[in-house]
């Protein structure tokens, strides 16, 4: 049984002032077995980051299907789920990294990351000792782990994201431009860390502009123009742009 399929996805959107209802997508269809990663490739504008979006729910699609095989529930379709187990999923088995950041204005660094590992029922002392790791490991410097986020730079926010969704070690990750505003150093720990979280499992569906980046790390690449999903090796770079 796959890990996530997707079946016949399509979204629309309705522009209300001008009661228009405009096509984003359709017939998006593709599957990804456990530990598996998919580079989604195309045009600014084609609707890459809508096809994320509707699998963490954020946007319901209007036709189509996005099955996924939960740890607690079962084979499920995430458009007709509830919002009490969609919020679970959210909580223990799906993560989502934006190139923004929206947190509560008044929580350090180092807490939102602790919080994360205990809203998974991890015990403070691990909490601490792994979020330390993690905000190590994308070298946030220690001076800022007692700050508060609004006032890191876009780069340092974005690593702060990283590190919240990685530390749970989620079944499905999904990645909308992770590495948009991160220099080359940062670039090889979000990599370093992609490998760690296949090796131990983790189901990736990741947007990236930066081809280079995907070179040897997708399984497989969905081309958002020509609709075919291929071996990453045969097609990573066709159709994206920056």
């Amino acid at each position: 049984m796959s890990m996530l399929e997707i079946a016949g996805f399509g979204k629309r959107f309705t522009i209300h002032h001008l009661n228009k209802t405009m096509p984003a997508i359709e017939n998006i269809s593709f599957s990804l077995e456990a530990s598996e990663f998919i580079g989604i490739v195309g045009k600014s504008g084609s609707g890459k980051s809508t096809i994320l979006k509707s699998i963490y729910r954020t946007y319901l699609p209007d036709t189509g299907r996005i099955l996924y095989n939960s740890e607690e529930f079962g084979l499920v379709d995430l458009s007709q789920i509830s919002e009490r187990q969609m919020l679970y999923l959210r909580k223990y088995e799906i993560g989502y990294v934006s190139q923004f950041l929206n947190v509560m204005p008044r929580t350090t660094c180092r807490q939102l990351v602790v919080n994360a590992l205990l809203e998974m029922g991890e015990n403070e002392e691990l909490a601490e000792l792994e979020a330390e790791k993690a905000l190590t490991h994308f070298e946030l410097d220690p001076k800022l782990w007692d700050s508060y986020p609004n006032t890191f730079s876009g780069g340092e926010k974005l690593r702060l994201n990283i590190a919240m969704a990685t530390v749970k070690k989620p079944r499905l990750l999904l990645l909308d431009e992770p590495t948009a505003s991160l220099d080359q150093q940062s670039k090889i720990k979000v990599r370093e860390i992609i490998e760690k979280l296949k090796r131990n499992g983790t189901t990736l569906v990741g947007i990236f502009h930066d081809i280079e980046f995907m070179e040897g790390l997708c399984d497989k690449v969905y081309d958002m123009q020509s609709r075919t999903l291929t071996v990453a090796e045969e097609k990573v770079g066709v159709g994206a742009e920056s």
